[in-house]
């Protein structure tokens, strides 16, 4: 942890949490040889979807999502034979209000990235969250996810999310 952090929201509105802590990033991950060769097939791992994850911005605050512990990679289990993806998210209040939103930017970012034939399931840590199992609910249905990203306001937000930092 490195402390308190800036306080100013983009809407300048309230925030919930206005002095969230702020957490270390954990350091790039340096490519193998493995990797880099074309002849071998690269299975998905936590660490690949993790780094997909980390640097997605929190909509209330100039800070990432890793940086906000909103995401670990330790929350993050991949199944690359069975195509599937998991993703614990932990809001920094158990009231936090963008729960949803940022819920619904993860999801984006690795249905964007991933190959179709994952399923992508995004959750929040157990018991982290007043409305966990109502945030959990919106975040399964394929078809409120799909009518949420065709409401264009939205739609912006969370491409705000999943852009890198001004």
């Amino acid at each position: 942890m490195v402390g308190p952090g800036p306080s100013a929201s983009p809407a300048g509105a309230a925030l919930e949490n206005a002095n969230p802590l702020i957490y270390r990033r954990q350091g790039e991950r340096p490519v193998t040889a493995r990797e880099e060769d074309d002849e071998l097939p690269d299975a998905i791992d936590d660490r690949e979807i993790f780094d997909l994850i980390r640097s997605i911005n929190d909509p209330e605050h100039p800070l990432t999502l890793e940086e906000l512990n909103v995401v670990e990679q330790v929350r993050v289990k991949v199944n690359d034979p069975e195509s599937t993806v998991s993703v614990e998210f932990t809001p920094t209040i158990p009231h936090c209000s963008m729960a949803t939103l940022i819920g619904l930017s993860i999801k984006v970012k690795l249905i964007r990235s991933l190959p179709e034939r994952f399923k992508v399931d995004v959750h929040i840590t157990p018991g982290t969250h007043a409305s966990e199992h109502a945030v959990n609910k919106q975040l399964s249905d394929k078809e409120r996810v799909a009518a949420a990203l065709e409401n264009a306001h939205l739609l912006e937000v969370v491409n705000q999310c999943l852009s890198g930092r001004a």
